[in-house]
């Protein structure tokens, strides 16, 4: 999820994306149930979920440091706010979830006894 609201105007904008590992290059798809929560309009949407790929194809560059991805990324949920979702916010969006994906692949695995507590 991506959210600034310091100021006017906010931007919003959650998602949740899949990610595995694949062939060389980055395959991007939304999944045919993509659930989409407050927003009907087909053409806005698909500059959103533009925007998500969009960043997750700058984040997955940028922090490769020269390598190339191999990653298959199935958008699965879009959130829309009425006032302040704009594509940016889920260029942003994009970008996040690349992030948290990959501290959490890089993430020591938790003793046993860690995820029982």
């Amino acid at each position: 999820m991506y959210a600034r609201q310091a100021s006017c105007p906010s931007d919003f904008a959650e998602v949740t994306v899949d990610f595995e590992p694949w062939e060389a290059g980055l395959v991007f798809e939304a999944a045919a149930d993509l659930a989409v929560d407050g927003d009907n309009d087909p053409e806005w949407q698909a500059e959103c979920r533009a925007a998500v790929e969009t960043g997750i194809r700058d984040e997955l560059t940028r922090s490769g440091a020269g390598l190339s991805p191999a990653a298959a990324v199935v958008l699965r949920r879009m959130r829309f706010h009425p006032v302040d979702s704009q594509p940016r916010a889920f260029l942003q969006a994009g970008r996040l979830a690349v992030r948290n994906a990959l501290a959490a692949a890089h993430r020591p695995p938790q003793a046993a006894t860690e995820r029982r507590g």
